[in-house]
Order: structure tokens, then C-alpha cells, then sequence
């Protein structure tokens, strides 16, 4: 019989954070879910409220923190760079602080912890696909910086604490992860295509259109960090959790354009300063260590992710009519 522990989840009313309480709510597990409701929203985890094993805390985590826990995830921070480059300060100090913070709290009551870091380590990488033991070609002072900078600075905290206190730690380096409970202004490729063809707009693609990303549905991504959190202590990571898939933006604005029906045309648009021209995961690790690979195709995901994009606005349009 699963041992019920009692977790944190930091970010967890945001896009991945509120998908995670639900999964482990399911496992029946205590949870606690921290966030100051930046991006993340109350509507997302409003569904969870009623259930005894769950609290929602508003909190900033640059900021200690003082609760007595079994685990803890650490998925707090914006990370879409419309959200991040807003405050790119509070977004550095969110990052390292925010893990200062944690690690301390994991150390205090012995907790295990994991980093949901980000493929963005790797900023625009020369190795492609990109493996764990990459280090990465990032630049520390361009206008993503306060993103890529502050997560790796973050994996640092966490290997030293693992070296210096033998803390348990776990490091997932996330890459593009979609599905419902996105935000329609976040800035990310899929909400921006979504959007955009549901209300018969032009689709906005960057330089040519060629760059790739691979896209990995929330549930996959979901299953992966609790398998991660499960292993023995000796699997620190850092694991690369995505999909290997590799779609280029032109073939993800026409599946978009298909999936919606949409009469929209693609406009093309300057290519934004150091954005990767491609990110691929090598995910060997993640299935060697946890059994674990995507299942969820991205036209049955993104169909998942449309209807809820779909939802949204008719709600949206049904408010503002009943408004006038």
C-alpha cells in the first residue's frame, strides 16, 4: 500500500502546478499548493478546493517559507518570455532565491526535492539533439537571460546542496509542454497559434519558419516528474523531459490552421533576439532511468488543447455580450 506523504507544490496553481496537485490528489496524497498568482490563476486548482487533502497558500517564494513536509516540487517561475522579460529581476530572484529558499526548507525537515528546470540551459545549442552532459550556449546578458540564467543558476544550488548536505534532489530540464489550462496571453508558439486561428487571425511565425521545437502534452510531462520523484536517491538527474518529436513552426501553424478549421493566413515576423533555432530532447536517460517516453501525440493533444482554447473565448465573448 503507497505510503500517503504530505507535498509542496510551489507554482502550483499554474499551467503544469495545478496538473501536478491533481495527480497526486489522485494518489491520495496530502498536498500543499504555494503560489503568488503571477501567472498562475485560482480557477485552475478552483476544482481542488473541496477536497480535505488540499490547501492553497498565497506566497511568494523569495520569500522563506515555514511547513513540515515529505516532498517538495519546485515549479515556481514564469516561463513563458512575455511573463519572464515583464520583471526580469523578480524573475532572476524567483529562480535563485525561490531555490535558496526551498533547499533550505528541504534541508530543514529533511524533504525531498525536485527542480523543474528547463531545456532553456541549453539556450541555442550547437549539439543537437540535446543529451544531459551538454552544457549549453547561452548568452548571460540578453533579454532572456533572467530565465535561462536564474534555472541554471538553480541547478547549481541544487548539485551543491546534494554535494555539501547530501539533501536528495531531483532536476527535470522541461522542454515545450502544452495542453487546457494554458494562457491565452502567455506568448508561448501553441496558445499564440491557437488563439490566433480561432479567432481567424494571421499566424504570427518568426524568421522563416524553419526553427523547430518539440512539443510534449501535460500529462506525459505530469507522469514524468512524479516517476522522477520516485526513484531511488541516487538518480539526482538532470533528466530531460519532452517529446523527441521535432516539428518545424510552419508544419505546427498548418496543423493549427487543419485542427481549427481556421481561415487564417501565416504572417511572417522578425525573429525575437536569441531565440534557439532548434530544441530537441534526447530522452535516453528518461527512459532508461524512469520507463518513461510520451505517449500523447501532438494532433490528439493539440485537438485536447483547442477545444479548451475553444471554451475559453466562447466564454469570454459570452460575457462581454452580456456586459454591453
Amino acid at each position: 500500500m503507497q505510503q500517503t506523504k504530505r507535498i509542496l507544490v510551489t507554482g502550483g496553481a499554474g499551467f503544469l502546478g495545478s496538473f501536478l496537485c491533481e495527480r497526486l490528489l489522485q494518489e491520495k496524497h496530502e498536498v500543499i499548493c504555494v503560489d503568488n498568482f503571477f501567472t498562475g490563476r485560482r480557477s485552475n486548482v478552483a476544482h481542488l478546493l473541496d477536497d480535505r487533502s488540499f490547501e492553497i497558500v498565497r506566497h511568494d517564494i523569495t520569500f522563506p517559507l515555514y511547513v513540515e513536509v515529505d516532498e517538495i516540487y519546485n515549479l515556481a517561475c514564469p516561463a513563458s518570455p512575455v511573463h519572464y522579460q515583464y520583471d526580469p529581476v523578480q524573475t532572476t530572484k524567483t529562480s535563485v532565491h525561490g531555490a535558496i529558499n526551498m533547499l533550505g526548507l528541504a534541508k530543514r525537515v529533511g524533504a525531498k526535492i525536485l527542480q523543474a528546470s528547463t531545456s532553456e540551459v541549453y539556450g541555442d545549442p550547437e549539439v543537437h539533439p540535446q543529451q544531459e552532459g551538454y552544457w549549453g550556449r547561452v548568452n548571460p546578458i540578453g533579454p532572456r537571460s533572467c530565465y535561462d540564467e536564474g534555472k541554471r543558476c538553480a541547478e547549481t544550488l541544487f548539485f551543491d546542496y546534494w554535494r555539501q548536505h547530501r539533501l536528495r534532489i531531483k532536476v527535470a530540464r522541461i522542454f515545450n509542454t502544452y495542453g487546457p489550462r494554458m494562457r491565452p496571453d502567455d506568448g508561448r508558439v501553441i496558445s499564440n497559434f491557437i488563439v490566433q486561428a480561432l479567432e481567424n487571425k494571421p499566424i504570427t511565425v518568426y524568421g522563416n519558419g524553419e526553427q523547430t521545437r518539440s512539443f510534449c502534452y501535460v500529462d506525459d510531462l505530469i507522469d514524468g516528474l512524479v516517476r522522477l520523484m520516485g526513484t531511488d536517491d541516487e538518480v539526482t538527474g538532470p533528466i530531460n523531459l519532452g517529446n523527441p518529436v521535432e516539428f518545424t513552426m510552419l508544419e505546427l501553424a498548418k496543423l493549427v490552421i487543419e485542427l481549427t478549421g481556421s481561415r487564417s493566413k501565416i504572417e511572417y515576423l522578425p525573429l525575437p533576439t536569441d531565440d534557439p533555432r532548434q530544441r530537441q530532447p534526447d530522452i535516453g536517460v528518461a527512459k532508461s532511468e524512469l520507463g518513461w517516453k510520451p505517449k500523447v501525440q501532438l494532433r490528439g493533444g493539440l485537438a485536447r488543447t483547442i477545444a479548451y482554447f475553444d471554451d475559453l473565448l466562447s466564454s469570454d465573448r459570452s460575457r462581454r455580450v452580456a456586459a454591453e
